[in-house]
């Protein structure tokens, strides 16, 4: 049982948002992409999900709580990553919204080795709707992604305290060849 209570945070006297979570889903779309032909004897996938990202609490009307997860995606072709744009990559508890930003990082820079160059913050409805493009460099099959969350009041409303939770699903499918 969770005995906080759920009242404006400007009115608590321990004023937090607390065990702020994000849990991932990655799934790998392959073979079901009509339009791109995967590379002869091709291979895409995560090597697992992304892990919970725990941030900070928050406890003031400004601050930022970042937090972040890396998943190792393994494949021998150029692909391209897409996020889900839906409510539910928005952070939110029973009784209210945070502003939610996502953005993408990799060990490989698309040029030199596999990868892409990194993303910016882009709010959960924003995030990834022109998908980035991993960009194969043979003898690389390998790329790490890291995913980063953000989370903030908005400016006009300091969000309720409890428990905020949000699943942000990224799609890697082949592009091109």
């Amino acid at each position: 049982m969770n005995p906080w209570k759920f009242t404006k945070l400007s009115q608590t006297r321990s004023p937090a948002i607390r065990a702020i979570c994000v849990f991932i889903l990655c799934t790998t779309f392959a073979g079901l992409i009509i339009a791109a032909k995967p590379p002869a004897s091709s291979f895409m996938n995560w090597d697992s999900n992304f892990g919970p990202i725990a941030l900070a609490d928050i406890t003031g009307q400004n601050q930022l709580s970042e937090g972040s997860s890396t998943v190792n995606l393994s494949l021998n072709g150029d692909a391209e990553i897409s996020a889900d744009n839906s409510t539910t990559a928005q952070l939110s508890s029973a009784t209210d919204m945070l502003v939610t930003e996502y953005r993408l990082t990799f060990d490989g820079n698309g040029s030199s080795a596999t990868g892409a160059p990194d993303t910016s913050y882009e709010t959960y409805d924003q995030f990834l709707t022109t998908p980035v493009s991993i960009n194969y460099k043979n003898n690389d099959d390998d790329v790490l992604v890291t995913l980063h969350a953000r989370a903030s009041n908005y400016s006009n409303d300091v969000a309720d305290a409890g428990n905020y939770t949000a699943t942000q699903t990224l799609t890697v499918h082949w592009i091109g060849n």
